[in-house]
């Protein structure tokens, strides 16, 4: 499995380079309108040249991306990434000019560059000639690597044409059996975030085009975009499923999601399938059932394989420069064959998708979000600056990471110790799914917002700020102090925190501390931590009043030191609720004044001891903090 963790920063990689793919389809589309009808008939040129160079340096693009990829933006990785391009078109250039670099060369040089970065950059050489060392022999390598490299491609140039071009006939003979199974692996690896890999084969490495000005292009994307008119078999297929497929399974997920949840659910689903529909984002509809019914994954799998068997099979070919939403559809359909016939389609798939789901969802009660505990996807507008402190906390913190980078959907983590993160702690803060790829590679998934995320939790790490996390000290339901039927505690009188509704009878400590105070009745606690913070911990409201031991039994003594989640009181349940006002147990810091900023988990069920439900940054921070 550690494999597989190594392959997913390759595939996070080869994404970075693509998101350049966008702008040259939009000045594609905008060279197709009458500029010279409003005075500026050089525009189309001008516009239609942008997309073109783009196309033709696209090797150069793939290496330098590629390498900044695998190095978390190293600068010499980046250098010597294009410096190897440079040598290799020069060599070839002069001693072989029909071989042109093509985006296989950039990726195979930009994986060298990233590769010798990884491995020379803390390069220890005689100080004699230590200037040679570290970062700067990376460049080094990587020339003469290519050169020798650019040297075997000349006596190989000929047959390597060849191999592309055959590799494209060999897959054409395979027909639309073909284009399944490349669309079923393409969901499956979805999950473990590999897809860019084999797409990256099947969009930049089939088949060869020559275009009218005589250069050749390879794969289903550049030959698409270069007007060759076989093209296109491999991305219209995915059309009806991003646009039409994944909305109508997040509309079923809506309809069969509770009474009281269905706002939430709606608003949340909504965007999700949006996302899907405009952009072909579709992990966060996707692993809201993934994990609770892989089964049924594997079925969408294979209806998405067929999919794209129909659509070879109608002889549809249409492309898309970044996913397969409607704004590409849109955008490039003036390149596309029967690209109408999509539309169609893709509505027969979405009424089949939402029955099948429905139906699916109900009778094996799939728990999708909002048939229990409400959905893991909430809404983030404006809530990230907040929210990612408690991600880094509900990770393991600092410490625990070793790597970190983000994709379009999922943060992309490497950290030293996978127990220590809390996976029910992720899921609360708006996490689909989070997948174990085996020697401590991880991946988040949080959709379209993961880049702002890990920006914001990068921002917290390099902040100097001392802050305090702390845990659920009960299994229950949280809820904001404002909604505790008591106007002491509502009007925080007493303090500022949260409060919980609890559905077991016991009660843990939420920090590492020492227990300063327990009432007589048993009913409530006190709690100094490292910080200094004072942690007032209520069982119920109008408590005080009940006396006896069948109520209340402290297992823990005044003075004791005491850890998270360390259970502190156990209390009869049924009877408290019975005798009180209210099971409300509010957690307040009762000298407030010593906290500069809050942040608080979403209000909704926690796991006795989970991690990351609220955090306080300390007014002796050097930092501003924000208050919430």
């Amino acid at each position: 499995m550690a494999f597989i963790g190594n392959l997913q920063q390759l595939g996070r990689a080869v994404m970075l380079p693509m998101i350049i793919l966008p702008a040259a389809a939009v000045f594609q589309s905008l060279a197709q309108l009458p500029w010279e009808q409003i005075g500026l008939p050089a525009m189309a040129s001008y516009l239609a040249i942008a997309s073109a160079s783009i196309f033709q340096f696209l090797p150069y693009i793939f290496a330098l991306g590629i390498a900044l990829g695998l190095t978390s933006n190293g600068l010499g990785a980046g250098m010597a990434a294009l410096v190897g391009m440079f040598i290799y078109s020069g060599i070839t250039a002069k001693f072989a000019p029909d071989t042109e670099p093509t985006v296989l060369i950039g990726t195979f040089i930009g994986i060298v560059a990233g590769v010798s970065h990884l491995r020379f950059k803390d390069l220890r050489l005689p100080e004699y000639i230590q200037f040679f060392g570290g970062p700067r022999f990376v460049p080094l390598f990587v020339s003469f690597f290519t050169l020798l490299f650019s040297m075997f491609i000349v006596n190989l140039s000929e047959q390597l044409e060849w191999l592309l071009i055959e590799l494209g006939e060999v897959v054409s003979l395979a027909g639309g059996f073909g284009v399944f199974l490349y669309g079923f692996i393409h969901r499956i690896l979805v999950i473990f975030g590999l897809h860019h890999l084999v797409s990256h084969l099947f969009w930049f490495q089939v088949g060869g085009y020559e275009t009218a000005e005589g250069y050749m292009v390879y794969g289903d994307l550049p030959r698409f975009f270069a007007g060759d008119p076989t093209a296109g078999v491999f991305m219209a297929g995915l059309y009806p499923t991003m646009m039409f497929a994944l909305p109508a399974i997040a509309l079923a997920i809506v309809h069969e999601a509770r009474e009281d949840l269905k706002p939430q659910i709606r608003r949340t689903f909504t965007l999700a399938a949006l996302s899907s529909f405009l952009t072909g984002v579709t992990e966060p509809v996707e692993f809201a059932f993934l994990f609770v019914a892989p089964y049924l994954y594997v079925v969408h799998a294979l209806l998405s394989g067929l999919i794209m068997w129909l659509t070879s099979t109608l002889g549809i070919l249409h492309g898309f420069s970044f996913s397969a939403g409607a704004i590409d559809y849109l955008l490039n359909m003036h390149l596309a064959t029967n690209g109408w016939l999509i539309i169609p389609i893709g509505i027969v798939t979405g009424i089949v998708y939402y029955f099948l789901f429905r139906w699916a969802i109900r009778r094996f009660q799939i728990p999708t979000p909002g048939r229990e505990e409400g959905s893991q996807l909430d809404e983030w507008v404006g809530d990230i600056p907040y929210r990612a402190p408690l991600i880094l906390q509900a990770i393991g913190g600092k410490k625990n990471i070793i790597q970190m980078e983000s994709c379009i959907t999922r943060l992309r983590l490497k950290v030293h110790s996978e127990k220590d993160m809390d996976i029910n702690a992720l899921r609360n803060l708006g996490a689909a799914g989070v997948i174990r790829l085996g020697g401590g590679h991880v991946q988040v998934v949080f959709g379209t917002y993961s880049e702002l995320i890990r920006e914001e939790m990068m921002k917290t790490i390099h902040r100097d700020q001392q802050q305090v996390s702390f845990h659920s000290p009960m299994q229950g339901r949280m809820i904001p102090l404002s909604e505790v039927p008591d106007p002491i505690f509502s009007a925080q009188l007493v303090g500022n925190g949260v409060a919980f509704i609890p559905d077991r009878g016991e009660l843990v400590s939420p920090v590492k501390g020492k227990v300063m105070h327990i009432y007589p009745t048993m009913h409530a606690i006190g709690i100094l931590t490292e910080e200094g913070l004072e942690v007032l911990l209520h069982i119920g409201i109008d408590t005080s009043k009940l006396v006896g031991k069948d109520y209340f039994t402290a297992v823990v003594k005044e003075g004791e030191e005491i850890e998270p989640g360390q259970l502190l009181i156990r209390f009869n349940l049924h009877k408290v609720k019975k005798d009180s006002k209210s099971l409300a147990t509010p957690m307040v810091i009762t000298n407030s004044d010593l906290v500069k900023a809050w942040r608080f988990a979403p209000f909704m069920t926690v796991k006795k001891g989970q991690s990351s439900i609220m955090s306080v940054v300390l007014e002796d921070s050097k930092n501003e903090g924000e208050v919430r």
